[in-house]
């Protein structure tokens, strides 16, 4: 099926994509497999920007339910993001991607400080952006830094890189049945509570018209194909 193209997009990874078949931390095979995605997507002319969560090294809000103070361990949390951008960032340059790691909590040794306009004139000069810890504040998710980076720099769409091909109205990784949605109004995902994103970032993109698009990054070549139109994904929009 022949999709929408893009040409400008946030693609939001979660901080588990990046660590293979491990329990934690980060892998570099699959790091690198993940950068030749975006490389790939690159090559074909598309404008790319990155938000990576950090659920591989550390959850806020798994660990305030340990016991530490919610906002500590947001920060925490946003601290993790840090280190899989640069990650993220070494792969890419080491296949030829030029790179920039912004982040919304100041720390000037290892990479900028999140300025939009800056972000978007690396963006105009061909690099990659990543955006690290979040929105630099508590009780905000990478899902809603993702949609707010996506509005900031104008994105014609916000990519979720997952491990299946599209939203499905059960788990197809145990329910055989399941069925996969070509298309998903964000009034149907908020009201019927779909796990897609959070609700903020659904919302978020609902209100500035941006599509959600679902798709699975462990399938080689996928992130250039859905892009181009082509492949299988779930776009989320205003319209069922």
């Amino acid at each position: 099926m022949n999709r929408p193209r893009f040409h400008r997009i946030l693609l939001k990874l979660s901080g588990e994509a990046l660590m293979g078949s491990g329990q934690f931390g980060i892998d570099p095979e699959t790091v690198a497999g993940l950068a030749s995605e975006v490389a790939a997507a690159k090559s074909a002319g598309h404008e790319l920007c990155l938000v990576v969560g950090g659920g591989n090294i550390f959850r806020g809000i798994a660990g305030a339910a340990k016991g530490f103070d919610r906002s500590t361990a947001d920060y925490m949390g946003m601290l993790a993001t840090v280190m899989n951008a640069l990650a993220v960032q070494n792969a890419l340059e080491k296949a030829g991607v030029d790179t920039r790691v912004q982040s919304a909590i100041p720390m000037a040794s290892v990479c900028e400080p999140y300025v939009r306009r800056r972000a978007m004139r690396h963006m105009e000069k061909g690099r990659i952006v990543i955006f690290a810890a979040g929105t630099g504040n508590p009780y905000f998710t990478t899902d809603t830094a993702a949609a707010l980076r996506a509005a900031e720099m104008g994105c014609d769409a916000l990519f979720k890189g997952t491990s299946v091909d599209g939203v499905y109205d059960a788990d197809p990784k145990k329910v055989n049945t399941a069925k996969r949605y070509d298309n998903l109004s964000f009034h149907r995902v908020l009201a019927d509570d779909l796990k897609v994103m959070d609700a903020s970032a659904v919302a978020l993109c609902r209100d500035n018209n941006i599509p959600i698009v679902v798709f699975n990054i462990r399938e080689p070549g996928n992130l250039a194909e859905v892009l181009a139109g082509k492949g299988t994904a779930t776009i989320l929009s205003t319209e069922e």
